[in-house]
Parts: structure tokens; sequence; C-alpha cells
């Protein structure tokens, strides 16, 4: 029988004397409760937890060291997903004037969101002094002279209530005038925008469109005909298309922590060359989300129009550019138990080292039933310096070709499959 193993709901116990009476009646057998403790002493057991349910305090030294500081910036950098850089505005010049605006320009609440120091991540005390918003870490990179900030809009926690169990997400503007004046006179925009913080139930939506002062904000700034770089600090695709669709250069930061203001900066000013791939399907509109790995006809609509995504599965942009070459199948007829080695050769075609994340995607041609299009199968990450060139080889097995089939039961089915890798492709067939 399907279901969860503990109920970890704190303040209501309906789930307890549901689950008793259920019990009694005999819609849940006592083999499912037996089941469910065993896995939970398991686990408990092979925690060490019966000897010693406390937690060594000695370990508390071991928290905050300057290596975890650096390996969380690090993995903040490394996260950031540029989607958008027309004509090369990134990396910007550090001589340059910049105006840095929106609710998410100034808030380590924004850059964490829930799950942060409270529940809802909404007690502001509570953050660190010493790590920069992205306004403070692009201030410190170029100069107090060279950036201008007012916040145009903000997002607060209702006024009075508590913040374990209150979301930060009223908005509201902040003399938008003055941050349109700001932009007349600055050279580019650095528009943050995005939500304040929040998780479970407090948290849900029922529209993923961003707020109205948020929206009113980028339409007033991008109206200046200014150079705008959209920074979005978000835990869910907010709807942002026309802003989006008007801004010089996207940059995905999602929610990266309290070191995640000092990463924005290092990419935006080029310190950080960004390697990030966007791991889901952003939506263009409300309804109109789809998973990367859809059936070929699920992007039909009653307009015929399409599903077009706001930016796809795995797109991701560097300061340099990388080419693929040499997509080779090391057989192409396979048995049923037969492996299948891919390799690519990739070389960094650009003029500045970076890291690339490799991609190789595969499609069940024909199948008993409908297949999704392609499945991201392998990824591989890695560094390459200018004119360096690196030939990678995937294997994949039986499992990589397998379905749940009409049984609920793993199949897999002879026929012919394609691999992909950055637009090249190569097919081969199960006998």
């Amino acid at each position: 029988m399907a279901g969860i193993d503990m109920s970890m709901v704190p303040l209501d116990y309906s789930f307890s004397d549901n689950l008793i009476a259920l019990i009694k009646e005999g819609s849940v057998p006592q083999s499912r409760i037996d089941e469910a403790v065993r896995r939970i002493l398991k686990v408990k057991f092979e925690l060490g937890l019966f000897e010693n349910p406390m937690p060594n305090a000695a370990l508390k030294s071991k928290i905050g060291l300057p290596e975890s500081r650096q390996a969380s910036l690090q993995a903040a950098r490394e996260s950031m997903t540029l989607l958008k850089d027309t004509n090369e505005l990134l990396p910007l010049a550090k001589g340059r004037k910049i105006l840095v605006t929106g609710p998410t320009a100034d808030s380590l609440i924004s850059l964490n969101n829930g799950w942060t120091y409270v529940w809802q991540g909404s007690e502001e005390s509570l953050y660190p002094k010493d790590r920069p918003t992205i306004r403070r870490a692009i201030e410190a990179k170029i100069g107090a002279a060279n950036i201008t900030y007012f916040p145009g809009t903000k997002i607060m926690r209702r006024a009075g209530s508590p913040s374990n169990g209150t979301p930060t997400n009223l908005e509201s503007a902040v003399d938008i005038p003055a941050a349109v004046h700001a932009a007349v006179a600055a050279d580019v925009v650095v528009l943050c925008l995005g939500e304040g913080s929040y998780t479970e139930t407090p948290g849900d939506i029922y529209d993923l469109t961003l707020g109205e002062p948020q929206r009113e904000l980028a339409e007033a700034i991008e109206a200046t005909g200014k150079p705008v770089v959209l920074v979005l600090v978000e835990g869910r695709p907010r709807i942002v298309n026309r802003i989006a669709d008007n801004a010089s250069a996207v940059l995905m930061a999602y929610n990266p922590g309290n070191e995640g203001g000092q990463a924005v900066a290092d990419v935006l000013f080029g310190d950080f060359n960004p390697c990030g791939k966007l791991p889901f399907t952003y939506p263009r509109f409300p309804n109109a989300l789809m998973t990367y790995d859809h059936k070929a006809f699920e992007t039909e609509r009653f307009d015929n129009a399409g599903i077009r995504p706001q930016f796809d599965f795995g797109d991701g942009l560097s300061y340099t550019t990388f080419s693929y070459k040499d997509l080779r199948l090391n057989r192409k007829t396979i048995g049923a138990n037969d492996p299948v080695s891919v390799s690519i050769t990739v070389t960094n075609s650009g003029q500045r080292a970076g890291k690339e994340v490799v991609q190789l995607y595969l499609s069940d041609l024909v199948a008993s039933l409908s297949p999704p299009g392609k499945r991201l199968k392998r990824f591989a990450k890695i560094y390459l310096t200018p004119g360096q060139s690196r030939t990678l080889t995937f294997k994949l097995g039986p499992d990589d070709l397998s379905f749940i089939g009409a049984n609920n039961k793993s199949v897999v089915e002879p026929g012919e499959f394609e691999v992909m890798i950055a637009g090249l492709k190569a097919r081969f067939e199960l006998k």
C-alpha cells in the first residue's frame, strides 16, 4: 500500500485519529503500520540514535567555518543561470553608472527564502549583518560613486504578524518615479525582481504572475530605453514574459543563500563566468506549465500556437562559447542487455575559460505507449580553457532504454533510439 510512513504536522493530530479509525474498519491493514514503524526504527538504528540520541556537542565548532562559507559562495556562483544576453551586454564594465532597483535587490530574506532561521524565513533581525545583499555586493565591487539605488517596490510581512508562520509576500510601490528618474541618468539598470520568503501551505499562490507593483516598476524602467539586466530572485518561476522579452539580459539567481548577493555581483561584472543550466521549463504564461520530457502531441493548444516556454529546460549561457563535434556511438545495433557508449568532443571556442554542462538526451522513437520526446540520461560539467578540447564518453544501459509499460512495470522494447547532444544526433537500434 502506497503512502507515507510518518506525519510531521506538529499542531494537528487528525492524521493519527483518522489512521486509527481506518485500521479499525479494515481499510488500512496492521501490516502497513508495522512496515512504517519498522522502516522508521531502522533509520534511527542506522543513525545510532538508540546508543546516543543527542548530537555531539563538539560538532558545533564545525558550523560556520570559513571554508564552509567559501563552498557556499562557490555553489551559489555555479548555480547562477544566464538566460539572455543581447549584444553581449554582460559582463558589465565596472566603470559604468549602474542603477540597482527592485524589491529583491537589498534583501537577504529574498536570497534565502523559507526555512531560514524561522519557518517562513521572515525574521529579518536574525539574518547575518556581514553578508551583502545584491545591492551591497555591487556597491563594494564598483564603488559607491558608480551605483545608485532606489527600491521602487518592496515585499513585506504583514504588519504585526508572527515571523515564524507568516510569509514575506505583501507587495507595494515605493516611489517608482524616483527609480525611473534615476534610470534615465544611469548607463545600465540592474532590475532585481522576484519573491520574498515562504514555504509550504502559507506560501501557496493560485497564480504565478509577478505582483502588480513589480510589473509596474519593470514597465516604467524599460520604457526609459536604458539597457536592463533582469535578475530573478525567486523560488518558483513567476511569469515575467513582457519584462524578460524587453530586457537586454536575464540572470536566474534562484534562492542562492547568504552568499548569493556576492555571487550575483561576481557574475554580472565578469569575475565569475556563469555555468548554470535551468533545471525546469520556465513557463511563459500562467496556464502553460510543461515539463521538458513531454510527449510530442502535448504541446498542442486550442489556439494552434503551441506551448512556447519563456526559457527551456537545460538553457544557460556563458561568457565564452563551446562547440561540439564528433558525436559517435560504439555500435549501431545492440542486444537486450548490451550497453552502448556515446562519445562527444567539446571545445572552448571562445576567449575565456569556463565550465560547460554537457547534456545527453535520449529519445525512444517508437514504443507501445506514447514515449516522451526526449529524456535527459547523462550530464557532466567540464572546465575548459580557451582552445582546449575534451572528449567525453557516456555509457547507456538497458535501464536507460526502459519505460513504465501498461502493466505499471519497467519494460525495454526493441526499436530505434536517438541520442542528442547540443543539436547533434545519432541513432542506434535495439534488436
